[in-house]
């Protein structure tokens, strides 16, 4: 078994030798044409390999992301069907992203990679996700939703996103970016490649959505490619981003709302700073013409400190001191947060490393044509964390320790998936192994728990390609998804709660066409059954505890690509989800005690029935356009599907209503000078909408005038 020394401030060395014999066809090249052929791990790759995947897959390139000028990660994701992105502070740091109807709270139900590379703090132990890469890094964006994720676990109920960067090229180019708007918004971006090495840096500002945020990221990358010879090539990538942020992690009350409006925040003492490290190394192996290898090692290290003074609308944390704290808040009347003394410093440090090569293997066998994709990952995560009660924000010292914990989890995983094709058709069976050890100590109370959880994932997919621009397809797969760590050690006690896995039964029926050049389609019907779903952290009603039940969510998603050769472009991105229900009450997981409200037929929270991103624009002689529309229908921000907000209320219940925001984007390109110079505007009406009632009221954000230019040489 390896151990890591706890410590923070500090990072991780791993030498690691490798002799294992082969990934399929899609993971070998980069998609950038002017790159070198650099080794990467691809969920989908090229844009044919889609013809040969067992369900519904994406991809976002560079073009459509540049054309709309996207400036964070959610703004791309929501141009991709199924797909539920959520805003909280404005700028795009905290990713939640749910994918058909699961909560997005944190991105807890998807897995999430860069490159390859597992991307969230804790991807076994606690997948909540606080960190967002800078998306003007990006080359594109990958996700798929079927039967194929069995390949990229270790979640495979919700979905498998992709981002991948650019690759080092072999002639020194670059490019200079620079964008600036209100809200003390600017983005300016630096890239550098040649012979074999790319570095790119850029530096994010903005005051957010809400009264007292601002926030300062820088975001830097290493990548270097090594060719070793003919048949093997190293990439090596590192990074570190740092974020200092004054936002808070609470909402605002009905009254507040009403009475001081929607960007009102007092907690200007919050402070959030995060440091994270990563590096990593792909090596690729070709073995022969038919196989390869490739592996991926990896490790990222995260500091997090968060000072706040609530942690919820209805805390009562600063009572002691200011009596009138939370009557005030409710009634909506201004409060001091100088007369709150009480502070809590959240403060963690995760980490984890591992390896995973994968295999792939082209053969021919009883008449057909047979492709394998096998693999095993051995991942290892350790989460320091501690909590530090005071009345001095962002101070360290003369605090009561209240939490002082390490969580430690190992992971080993095996997958193998074949596709058997037969002329124009194609069965893909697949099977995934995951065995996860869980070990919870409480240093406070002298306290240690372990927990082991083993499941067998099996998937069938299949495809039929009765012409080269049509293909059907269809696929079932278990959708499983590990616990948190804390979930399943009640840290209170210390003995195990005994709480599973979410498990579900996923099932697809769909087809991508490209009925005429330029025009690429996909349609798909889901059905998702969950015989065990976990709810959110306490996203139903702040103050209800950890709790399971069953659940189905089935619908239809249509997405669109299409360019006439006029210079018109249409994009695309429907979600109708009719079916969203808890089909059994969901329990406490502690006691099994009923959750109020929580009755078969309720529909879940923060699934909106539809959702639509509809873009429309023109492009020809350096000049493009686009007007997009993005719609996001009503929601239920608790388990009982409360109508109205509680009279006084803490903001954390009512029905979040639909809202329909409209954002433009110009660009226009002066070839001569090489220079781009474009403008934006996000939510041109200046739309006010709630977006979150988890721990209070949340809203979207306000009307971005953004402007900018970028040279490349």
């Amino acid at each position: 078994m390896i151990r890591m020394k706890r410590a923070r401030g500090s990072f991780v060395g791993i030498l690691v030798v490798l002799s294992t014999p082969t990934v399929h066809a899609e993971f070998r090249s980069s998609m950038s044409e002017d790159a070198l052929d650099a080794p990467s791990v691809y969920v989908i790759g090229k844009r044919d390999n889609l013809e040969s995947i067992p369900g519904s897959g994406h991809i976002l390139g560079r073009q459509q992301l540049d054309g709309s000028k996207v400036f964070t990660g959610g703004e791309a994701l929501r141009k991709i069907p199924g797909v539920n992105v959520r805003d909280e502070e404005g700028i795009g740091l905290r990713p939640n992203i749910g994918i058909r109807g699961l909560n997005p709270t944190r991105s807890t139900k998807i897995t999430l990679l860069e490159d390859g590379i597992p991307l969230s703090y804790a991807p076994y132990g606690d997948n909540a996700t606080f960190y967002s890469p800078a998306v003007n890094r990006f080359e594109r964006v990958e996700v798929m939703k079927g039967a194929g994720q069995l390949l990229f676990g270790p979640q495979t109920i919700g979905g498998v996103i992709n981002y991948i960067t650019a690759d080092p090229s072999q002639e020194f180019k670059g490019l200079v970016s620079l964008t600036g708007g209100n809200r003390d918004y600017t983005d300016a971006q630096l890239r550098l490649s040649g012979g074999g090495f790319l570095l790119d840096y850029s530096n994010r500002q903005s005051d957010g959505s809400r009264d007292n945020t601002h926030t300062v990221a820088h975001d830097l990358n290493l990548k270097t490619l090594f060719r070793l010879d003919a048949e093997q090539a190293l990439i090596l990538r590192g990074s570190l981003y740092d974020e200092n942020s004054n936002v808070t992690y609470t909402g605002i009350t009905d009254n507040e709302f009403n009475n001081l409006g929607p960007r009102y925040n007092p907690f200007k003492y919050d402070n959030f700073k995060l440091e994270r490290y990563a590096v990593s190394a792909t090596h690729d192996y070709q073995i022969d013409s038919r196989s390869s290898l490739k592996t991926n090692v990896y490790a990222q290290r995260f500091n997090r400190d968060f000072w706040r003074q609530s942690s919820a609308t209805n805390d009562n944390q600063c009572d002691a001191s200011y009596p009138s704290f939370q009557a005030d808040r409710r009634s909506g009347i201004a409060v001091d947060v100088d007369r709150c003394l009480s502070r809590q410093g959240r403060l963690r440090s995760y980490y984890f490393y591992g390896i995973e090569p994968r295999y792939a293997l082209t053969y021919d066998a009883i008449g057909m044509e047979n492709e394998l994709d096998a693999g095993f990952k051995i991942h290892f995560e350790n989460q320091d964390r501690s909590q530090l009660n005071g009345t001095q924000p962002n101070v360290k010292s003369g605090n009561t320790v209240a939490e002082n914990t390490l969580r430690k989890t190992e992971a080993y995983s095996f997958y193998a998936q074949n596709r058997f094709g037969l002329g124009k058709w194609a069965v893909t069976p697949g099977l995934r192994l995951e065995h996860i050890r869980n070990e919870f100590n409480d240093e406070l109370k002298n306290q240690r728990v372990e927990d082991t959880t083993k499941e067998w994932i099996p998937s069938l997919g299949a495809t039929f390609n009765p012409t080269p621009r049509y293909t059907l397809f269809a696929g079932v797969h278990r959708g499983f998804a590990p616990s948190r760590t804390e979930d399943i050690i009640n840290g209170t006690t210390g003995t195990s709660t005994n709480v599973e896995a979410e498990k579900s039964t996923n099932y697809e029926l769909g087809v991508r066409a490209m009925p005429f050049e330029g025009a690429h389609l996909q349609a798909t019907l889901f059905r998702n059954e969950f015989q065990r779903l976990i709810s959110v952290g306490r996203i139903a009603n702040g103050s209800i505890p950890l709790s399971q039940g069953e659940a189905l969510f089935q619908g239809v998603e249509v997405a669109a690509d299409i360019e006439w050769r006029v210079g018109v472009f249409l994009l695309m991105a429907l979600t109708h989800l009719p079916t969203a229900e808890q089909t059994t009450s969901f329990r406490q997981v502690v006691n099994g005690a009923v959750v109020a409200g929580s009755e078969a037929g309720k529909r879940q929270p923060y699934a909106p029935e539809n959702t639509a991103t509809l873009g429309l624009g023109y492009g020809r002689a350096g000049f493009k356009g686009q007007v997009e529309l993005v719609y996001v229908g009503e929601q239920y921000a608790d388990f009982a599907n409360t109508e109205a907000p509680i009279p006084n209320g803490d903001g954390q219940r009512g029905k979040l209503e639909a809202y329909t925001i409209y954002n433009l984007a110009l660009n226009y390109r002066i070839a001569k000078y090489h220079t781009s110079v474009f403008f934006a505007v996000k939510n041109i009406a200046d739309k006010v909408y709630i977006v979150d009632r988890t721990r209070g009221i949340q809203v979207g954000i306000p009307r971005l005038l953004q402007m900018g230019l970028k040279y490349e040489f």
